[in-house]
């Protein structure tokens, strides 16, 4: 049901926007109603595709830096408005009762009052400040959008990684049920051979054992299965308690990189494609942009202008009103000198200083990208390597097993010999998922690591 739903164009999936919103809103209004329909811990099965749709779109991480950048759009319209005038409509009433000083000196009784009915369009604009603010902006939106790509690609490389979690997880299960399953023949086997007096009981309480153990390692698996599952809704902002299930629990290695694929080129490719890196770039920018602002922007006038428009009236107290039209314009250039303008030095180093930790925090994203390359890419050639091992493993403990079966058969082998048999073919299907879960999470890893998620 998820992976139907989710079956649309992925890039408007990952994209900001409304069709993020539309589809994750679809996705899981129709699993709460399937879940509602069939109650408490219901189980659906999801596969990779949908899990890195509702990577891109669901999680919450991924819209709180959506949201950060709608903030960043913001703040930057709110910068350039600063160019534009505003208006304030206005009425102001004035009375005056008693003593005055009129312009000779002398004391008289006045009683009069006063009022302005209209609105005043005003602009005050500081224009190297805002100049550089808006441009300084900007590079934050650019930033912001860049930090929303890179939290995405974190949150799809988590969900994959949880996905292939969750399917070994239920690898291990029908692994340890298998086991169970061999060794509950076993013991029955064991069981008629003791009834007949052909087999000591001692062989039969250690098939027992066995069984038993097989039993605490299904428990075991299948608590981890429940809990992987849900960490992955957690992941994809669904409802804990609908347990989901892999759709692909057969693990089967994946080819994302090409075999041929050269250290060098990767971690040049990461250099020029990793959002983190074109972030902070943006965010060196943003600070020069402040430095400049601090530098040059009080060398750039502030101009005010403003105009009044509307009427007065009133007069005397006792004396017919008076009421006319009334214009008021005003215009003027000035520069601000000390702090916050000329000669503010404490300013200017501040943003240099700035400018200084954005330039060291790029280089230090830089060695952190190269050094995450190099040990993805380490990672992903060991696991390739212990693939091949881990292959001819499962393949020679299934060949043990089947041969200790064959020699009890012919009442030559020993019940010991069995039960190892089957304890090293049960490890080497674990160990076997395991490789092939952690091969398939490393090309994910290595394909984030180089920013071509």
């Amino acid at each position: 049901m998820i992976a139907e739903l989710a079956k649309v164009d992925q890039r408007r999936v990952v994209a900001p926007g409304h069709w993020v919103c539309a589809c994750a809103f679809a996705v899981w209004m129709t699993l709460l109603t399937v879940v509602h329909a069939q109650g408490i811990n219901a189980v659906h099965e999801i596969d990779l595709p949908t899990t890195l749709r509702l990577a891109g779109a669901q999680n919450l991480d991924v819209q709180i830096a959506r949201e950060r950048l709608t903030e960043a759009k913001a703040n930057h319209a709110a910068a350039v408005a600063q160019f534009f005038p505003w208006i304030s409509p206005s009425f102001v009433y004035r009375q005056h009762d008693d003593k005055l000083q009129d312009s000779p000196g002398n004391i008289i009784d006045v009683h009069k009052y006063s009022y302005e009915p209209g609105a005043l369009l005003a602009a005050r604009v500081d224009i190297g400040d805002a100049l550089y603010k808006s441009l300084a902006a900007k590079q934050l939106v650019k930033a912001a959008d860049n930090a929303l790509e890179a939290q995405r690609q974190d949150s799809i490389t988590t969900a994959a990684q949880g996905y292939y979690e969750l399917a070994f997880a239920q690898g291990a299960v029908g692994v340890a049920k298998e086991s169970l399953r061999i060794n509950s023949d076993y013991e029955k086997q064991i069981g008629n051979a003791v009834d007949a007096g052909i087999a000591f009981k001692g062989d039969a309480l250690r098939v027992s054992v066995q069984k038993q153990r097989s039993q605490l390692a299904l428990h075991q698996a299948t608590e981890q299965q429940r809990v992987t599952a849900a960490r992955l809704a957690q992941v994809l902002h669904l409802d804990p308690s609908v347990e989901l299930v892999a759709l692909d629990a057969d693990l089967a290695p994946l080819a994302l990189i090409e075999t041929n694929a050269a250290l060098d080129s990767l971690v040049q490719q990461s250099l020029m494609q990793r959002p983190e890196l074109r972030q902070n770039e943006a965010l060196l920018r943003a600070s020069r942009e402040a430095n400049n602002g601090s530098t040059y922007g009080p060398l750039i006038p502030t101009i005010g202008a403003q105009g009044f428009f509307g009427g007065l009236g009133g007069g005397r107290s006792g004396i017919g009103d008076t009421f006319g039209a009334q214009e008021d314009y005003a215009i003027g250039v000035s520069w601000r000198i000390g702090p916050g303008g000329l000669f503010d030095f404490t300013r200017t180093r501040a943003t240099g200083s700035r400018v200084k930790i954005s330039e060291l925090n790029l280089g230090k994203l830089h060695d952190e990208v190269t050094r995450q390359v190099v040990e993805a890419f380490t990672h992903w050639q060991s696991l390739n390597e212990q693939l091949g091992v881990a292959r001819q493993v499962l393949q020679a403990a299934e060949e043990a097993l089947r041969l200790a079966q064959q020699r009890k058969e012919f009442a030559v082998g020993i019940v010991l010999e069995n039960i190892q048999a089957e304890q090293d073919l049960t490890r080497a299907r674990l160990d076997y998922l395991k490789v092939v879960a952690d091969f398939d999470r490393a090309q994910y890893a290595l394909l984030k690591a180089i920013g071509r998620l």
